[in-house]
């Protein structure tokens, strides 16, 4: 075993300790320089496209999909998760604040990506055998790229490393902070989990749908009330802490006082993986999602996808580091959700602890639900909707499982698999980028073509 965990954190060290932030952050480049900086010349389509005509309560989803704001709330679960807490604060740790200023550079050249990644899915989507609309990186690499053993590798990977692996480690990141804040036992965390998981499971696309679109605004919302309460309480602190990150993307060990020994390289390495890390951007995990979505273009949902990494980085995971930084919570040890526990300890006293054990209930629960449904798209591209109930059950198996053990095998396992389903989504994106493109000379404001 501890062989096997030797070779799997090797793998994992050159995964994302250069190769995949090179290549993420390469392909977010190349897409933010064809596409003529679409995100910040088209930010004002980005905004009236994500909150034109704007509901908690939409038209129900089913056989053609959802609609546009329910498709970015079932991504945004996945993207805005336990990331948002633990990530930015393990990234500040090991980088020091000016992490988050390369988090900043990941996300905005990770909105090229995820604007491809959604006109891609839009592009290729299809139905299944029940006749249910359906698409994600599988269907684009097979249909788009022509690729049928990179389609199936990518399924494959992406059922393990989110549908079960990854959703493990959500169940027992919900289990240890209930279990800290409540001293309730992991094993009843994790079958409470899975049965209100199997609830919503078990309803289709229709109950994900209804759930994300109502969910994922209230429990943003919730954190960010938060966290404003404590910068608000902490106003003294926070020029110091935006100051922090400017100055310790360049020179970190000024910004903390030599508190965290780390230098400019550590600084990006981190930032950058965990920024890629939490927004998604390259992953293939949120096309799933857009690829559902009912919108006339496929330069329309392209839009609402770069929105989901504006939210995830800009919004959520800049109130972590803000809190953190106005708090004063870093001391050189503590890292990960603790650190972000102890930042919100300080700001909110006996009550930020289960502040936040509720807060990760809701960002790692709607997690679990939306790459269970990212997997479910890929079930069906490999099964048939004959697959799904095996699927439902085992990834209740797993939450429940992974509730009760933490492994650091699984937790490395889970970045092995997120690394490698990375490569086809890759290879396909730039395969077909001349459809991208096009794709967005082709919009109009109205979401019809251009007359030729």
């Amino acid at each position: 075993m501890d062989q096997l965990m030797s070779i799997v954190q090797g793998i994992n060290s050159i995964l994302w300790g250069y190769v995949l932030i090179v290549l993420l952050c390469g392909t977010g480049l190349y897409y933010t320089l064809k596409l003529r900086f679409v995100q910040i010349r088209k930010f004002g389509a980005v905004c009236k496209q994500t909150f034109g005509g704007l509901t908690l309560s939409g038209e129900k989803a089913g056989k053609d999909g959802m609609s546009s704001f329910q498709s970015l709330a079932t991504a945004i679960a996945a993207q805005v998760g336990t990331g948002n807490l633990a990530g930015a604060a393990t990234a500040i740790a090991a980088g020091g604040p000016g992490a988050i200023f390369w988090m900043w550079i990941a996300a905005f050249f990770g909105m090229g990506t995820i604007f491809a990644e959604a006109v891609l899915g839009q592009t290729y989507k299809s139905r299944d055998d029940q006749g249910q609309i359906t698409g994600g990186p599988a269907y684009y690499i097979r249909d788009g790229f022509g690729s049928k053993w990179m389609a199936g590798f990518f399924a494959v990977t992406i059922i393990m490393a989110l549908g079960f692996i990854g959703n493990m480690v959500q169940a027992n990141s919900i289990a240890d902070a209930f279990s800290t804040a409540f001293g309730v036992p992991h094993l009843m965390v994790g079958i409470g989990v899975a049965l209100l998981g199997a609830l919503i499971f078990f309803g289709g696309i229709g109950r994900i749908a209804s759930f994300t679109e109502k969910v994922v605004p209230l429990m943003a919302l919730l954190y960010l009330l938060g966290g404003l309460y404590v910068l608000i309480t902490q106003s003294s602190n926070l020029i110091p802490a935006i100051k922090m990150i400017f100055v310790g993307a360049f020179d970190p060990k000024a910004a903390t006082g030599g508190l965290i020994g780390v230098g400019v390289k550590e600084a990006i390495r981190y930032g950058v993986a965990r920024g890629l890390f939490s927004n998604e951007a390259g992953m293939g995990s949120t096309p799933h999602a857009h690829a559902v979505a009912k919108v006339k273009h496929p330069a329309q949902q392209g839009f609402v996808a770069i929105m989901g990494v504006f939210i995830d980085t800009f919004i959520v995971l800049n109130m972590t580091a803000l809190v953190i930084f106005a708090t004063g919570a870093i001391d050189g040890q503590t890292t990960g959700i603790a650190l972000t526990q102890r930042a919100f300890e300080i700001g909110l006293g006996s009550f930020g602890n289960p502040f936040i054990a509720i807060c990760l209930l809701f960002f790692a629960f709607s997690t679990i639900i939306g790459w269970y449904f990212f997997g479910e798209a890929n079930i069906k591209f490999l099964f048939g909707s004959k697959g799904l109930t095996p699927y439902r059950l085992l990834v209740m198996a797993f939450i429940v499982l992974g509730s009760t053990l933490k492994v650091d095998l699984v937790w490395e396992l889970a970045d092995t698999f997120n690394g490698l389903m990375v490569f086809p989504n890759l290879i396909a994106l730039i395969g077909l980028a001349k459809v991208v493109s096009k794709a967005l000379d082709d919009y109009k404001e109205d979401g019809t073509l251009k007359v030729k």
